[in-house]
């Protein structure tokens, strides 16, 4: 029997088990890590994975000193593949990262080398849950998660383009002096740079995006958006603290079984490939994709996009 999220063992109360495995733990891996730390969540159990153990051990210190003043009660561990067995969620932000000049795409041979061995280990516990994928190139990566794992495509999915639209909300909030969440546009398509914005369905307060920005506003913000990460790796190096805090809301969305709307990477049994688009997110992964109308240019836009993800799929596949 079932209460409040507990489950009721003869006179005895015991706490439903949320307990999320993070593979890689560098920038991505930690900035979700704290971002977890820092937000009303309903992650209990948290432990980390990565190459590098000795570093660990230090972050789940470091983060365990953060405990008395964080908003939720958590445990945090270091971990090892057994503890995925019991996981609800599985997050993997390992691989290469993105260095100046280089695109997501040209990490593909690398981190798909090392995907393998990762989804191996984990599906050899015994793992039953849900991954989230943050590798980049992140479309590339969760279709072989997918194929690695053997999950169903509704468990396996990608951070995708949660990102980019949270960047194009910020952009056009702040241009138009409104707050980002009342925003509804999405970037869809290839997380990278065939991505694209379909202002056909970009409204705010109901009413076509257009109706308050010219084309030309359109296209600058198109390209602010597609061109962010790469002035934020010039900058600084890497970009970390966006995507740990999409990570989170997506992580509220499956634990907490919202069934809410996000921009995520997900299947396309047409195609055979994922990218991103706007799904309904709950316990059980994707329970629903919403099916976007585009006019003719958006569709070619998308196809343009779909076309390049199985072009590097076929890449990896070939080596």
């Amino acid at each position: 029997m079932f209460l409040c999220g507990k489950i009721l063992l003869g006179d005895k109360m015991k706490e439903k088990l949320n307990r999320v495995v993070i593979i890689g733990c560098g920038n991505v891996g930690m900035s979700y890590a704290y971002a977890l730390l820092n937000q009303r969540t309903y992650v209990n159990e948290l432990y980390l994975i990565d190459i590098n153990v000795d570093r660990i051990k230090g972050e789940v210190m470091d983060l365990n000193s953060c405990l008395p003043y964080a908003p939720s009660k958590m445990s945090i561990h270091v971990g090892g593949y057994k503890d995925c067995e019991s996981a609800d969620l599985v997050v993997i932000a390992a691989g290469v990262n993105q260095k100046p000049g280089e695109t997501r795409m040209d990490l593909i041979d690398k981190n798909a080398a090392i995907f393998k061995n990762i989804i191996t280990s984990v599906m050899n516990s015994g793992f039953n849950g849900i991954f989230l994928v943050a590798t980049n190139p992140l479309d590339v990566m969760t279709y072989l998660t997918y194929k690695y794992s053997g999950l169903p495509h509704e468990r396996v999915i990608g951070s995708g383009t949660s990102l980019d639209s949270a960047r194009l909300k910020e952009i056009i909030g702040k241009k138009l002096c409104i707050s980002p969440k009342n925003v509804e546009a999405y970037v869809i398509g290839e997380h990278g740079d065939s991505e694209f914005i379909p202002w056909s369905s970009a409204n705010i307060g109901m009413q076509n995006i257009r109706e308050y920005l010219l084309d030309e506003d359109l296209i600058n913000i198109e390209n602010d958006v597609r061109n962010q990460a790469y002035e934020i790796i010039r900058a600084k190096g890497a970009t970390y603290y966006g995507i740990g805090m999409a990570l989170v809301r997506i992580t509220n969305a499956i634990l907490g079984n919202e069934y809410a709307v996000i921009p995520m990477s997900v299947y396309d049994e047409v195609n055979d490939v994922y990218f991103g688009k706007p799904a309904v997110v709950g316990a059980n992964g994707i329970s629903k994709i919403i099916q976007l109308k585009l006019n003719l240019e958006e569709e070619k836009k998308l196809q343009n996009s779909i076309d390049k993800i199985k072009e590097a799929i076929k890449h990896v596949e070939n080596n």
